[in-house]
């Protein structure tokens, strides 16, 4: 089974080639360039390094969400056209739980965070249960404190990863009464090897779908979807206001 695997759902951009639980290549970039800029040409680069030719893969795996609204857009065109062009069935991996598998087998409580704007995380925690993972949370957007909250309930340690940590981890550090840690740099962030080995998990399974099937799972509306939701809220109040004076004034 060999499996192309992209993720772009956060500032990291990367690809990698997954085939029976080897990772043959992966292109990671954690830097300052939009994902359509990356994406396609770390493709190439890493089919022309491992002689890749595209018509072998058995499936493409895309981070599904949440995450960044333009990233996780870009990977899910990306895959969808692959999987179009190529006639291959994609596979959807949650982004939290692609972040999860970073750490392997743990016996502590895995906790990938997101930093969602507006003092909210993307968040969901996981464990391991005889070398499988599982899924206590689904993934959710949610407040730090609420995020804290819920876990110093559980009375368990915690692993945490993921870009909200450099962002929340003062707030967790204060937060939290249960033992906690922090993971290191080279397992903190998406990374599509991640993706890849998850994805050959998903496909035993059978979680499978075709690329017309494909969507982005947002969690949230997006801050334009927001804002235009505000705009038409504010305009229906003024339309009543108006109506209401025009009533008392006859």
């Amino acid at each position: 089974m060999k499996i192309l695997a992209l993720d772009s759902s956060g500032l990291v951009a990367s690809v990698a080639v997954v085939e029976n639980e080897t990772l043959l290549a992966e292109y990671t970039v954690n830097y300052k360039k939009t994902h359509s800029q990356t994406l396609l040409p770390m493709l190439d680069e890493i089919s022309n390094m491992t002689e890749l030719d595209l018509s072998t893969i058995d499936a493409i795996a895309v981070s599904g969400g949440p995450g960044s609204f333009t990233g996780l857009r870009i990977g899910s065109a990306t895959a969808k056209g692959l999987g179009l062009a190529l006639d291959k069935p994609l596979i959807s991996i949650p982004t939290t739980a692609a972040i999860a598998y970073n750490i392997w087998d743990t016996d502590k409580f895995v906790c990938p965070i997101m930093d969602a704007r507006r003092n909210q995380v993307y968040a969901g925690l996981y464990c391991y249960t005889n070398h499988h993972l599982d899924t206590i949370w689904e993934q959710d957007a949610l407040s730090i404190e609420a995020l804290a909250e819920g876990l110093n309930c559980l009375d368990h340690e915690v692993i945490f990863l993921g870009d909200g940590v450099a962002v929340y981890r003062e707030k967790l550090e204060t937060l939290l009464t249960i033992p906690f840690s922090f993971a290191p740099a080279h397992v903190n962030r998406q990374r599509a090897a991640a993706v890849g080995a998850l994805a050959e998990v998903y496909y035993k399974e059978g979680k499978i779908q075709t690329a017309e099937e494909h969507e982005p799972e947002y969690l949230r509306k997006s801050q334009a979807e927001r804002e235009r939701a505000e705009r038409e809220s504010v305009k229906h109040a003024d339309a009543v206001k108006k109506q209401e004076n025009g009533e008392k004034s006859e």
